[in-house]
């Protein structure tokens, strides 16, 4: 009878260890994904969906090198996650869904998707190869207080969907590449320090900021380059009519047009854009920086005016949120 009842205390023993062995491998707050098996998973997507929903603290999900063929989604209720990678180069997030693919659209065409709040994605590679086949996201974010730090966003048309009215999302350092209307969306975004290269002749941004909106795009000492063959670029077109974009101090090559903005003029549901659309620039340099070349209906910013371009004014909404507390800086 002793000899049953021990073994009944070491099999219950075992399985409330195995069981709180299963919830501390749900809720690690740092996790390890590497294809060769030796972290807690193989695939981002699982490791995502370990994260204990609508957590409070910030979970680190460190990459390992590797090429990760996903079509990756955050949704909603995993928020305060941190995708880290080991190497930038060598860390890639690739897909090559596009729009007319089967049943996928512009806005399902996504290699990386972000619904969840909170969310931080650092040194790393997440890229749409489809290739020149249309519209064909790379990585599109909708959740709030999202953070893109050391990182590469590669496509060709529609690379970065910077979505929806309520999201404020910050670049910092980072590299992103594509041909037409490659940076676009509705969101309050800040690009600082990134290089962005233009693959063709076309647009670089299309904003689609709301009348409600204070700003849009706004990029702060950013670097414009291009292929060498490229050479007719304009800094953007109004995908809405109140989009709102903003050039500070940044270097813009000679493949910047010397009207440096398009109204978008072929859009028939929305006529007459550039008469409420808001594109502005400030003491930008380089062969593509001529600020007398521009049209008429943007504007050169006063230094005063110029001093309201701060990462409070345009990212702290109510909540008073700084990228540079969250991610740490």
């Amino acid at each position: 009878m002793k000899t049953i009842a021990l073994f009944l205390f070491f099999l219950i023993s075992l399985t409330l260890h195995a069981q709180q062995a299963a919830k501390d491998r749900v809720y690690l707050k740092e996790i390890t994904v590497s294809q060769d098996g030796s972290g807690n998973f193989t695939t981002i997507q699982a490791a995502v969906n370990s994260v204990r929903d609508l957590g409070q603290w910030q979970v680190t999900i460190f990459i390992k090198k590797g090429i990760y063929h996903e079509k990756l989604v955050i949704p909603s209720w995993k928020t305060n996650i941190h995708l880290k990678g080991e190497d930038k180069e060598n860390t890639v997030i690739t897909n090559n869904d596009y729009s007319g693919k089967a049943q996928f659209s512009t806005y399902t065409s996504y290699t990386v998707l972000v619904q969840g709040n909170d969310f931080i994605a650092e040194n790393l590679t997440i890229e749409n190869n489809a290739g020149r086949v249309g519209q064909a996201v790379a990585l599109h974010i909708e959740g709030d207080r999202s953070s893109m730090l050391n990182c590469r966003i590669l496509g060709n048309q529609d690379t970065l969907y910077a979505a929806s009215e309520g999201s404020r999302q910050y670049y910092q350092g980072c590299y992103i590449e594509g041909t037409t209307d490659f940076i676009f969306g509705e969101a309050t975004a800040v690009f600082q320090d990134c290089t962005i290269k233009s693959l063709s002749n076309s647009y670089i941004t299309a904003a689609a900021t709301s009348p409600r909106q204070a700003f849009g795009f706004v990029l702060l000492n950013c670097k414009l380059i291009a292929d060498a063959r490229v050479s007719k670029v304009y800094l953007g077109r109004p995908w809405r009519p109140y989009a709102k974009t903003a050039y500070l101090n940044c270097v813009l090559g000679n493949h910047i047009l010397p009207e440096g903005w398009n109204p978008w003029k072929g859009d028939a549901m929305f006529k007459d854009k550039e008469k409420t659309a808001y594109y502005a620039e400030y003491n930008n340099s380089g062969l593509g920086a001529a600020a007398n070349s521009r049209v008429a209906w943007s504007k050169q910013l006063s230094r005063k005016e110029a001093k309201q371009y701060t990462l409070k004014n345009i990212l702290g909404g109510t909540d008073n949120w700084s990228p540079l507390a969250q991610s740490g800086f």
